[in-house]
């Protein structure tokens, strides 16, 4: 606890902390939304087998994310890269869902 409550002894300050903290409320905010796109395209029938693969990837991703962080540093000395590597990959994957358009769902009006 003096460790988190102490700024000087990891070098980080409040800024980190709200990142942690609203980061940790939302963790789990994309996982629904994820199963039910992967049903909605692909069906049922598979939903645990394809969203088994989907969380797969996810976690490869993120291997090579800290990876790639750690070369980051070594090769810099600060994560200035990674963040502006991040940050562009972020902008691609915007850009690239762009284009989907899905189509309106009718609603019934209560009888």
């Amino acid at each position: 606890m003096i460790f988190v409550l102490n700024d000087d002894a990891c070098g980080i300050g409040p800024p980190a902390y709200v990142f942690a903290a609203v980061l940790g409320e939302t963790w789990l905010a994309t996982v629904p939304p994820t199963a039910g796109l992967t049903a909605k395209l692909f069906g049922t029938r598979y939903l645990a087998t394809l969203f088994g693969l989907t969380l797969l990837s996810h976690q490869v991703g993120g291997f090579f994310g800290a990876w790639l962080g750690g070369i980051a540093v070594t090769w810099s000395g600060h994560y200035g890269w990674m963040w502006w590597a991040d940050a562009a990959l972020a902008l691609a994957a915007a850009f690239v869902n762009l284009p989907i358009r899905e189509a309106r769902v009718a609603l019934v009006a209560p009888a």
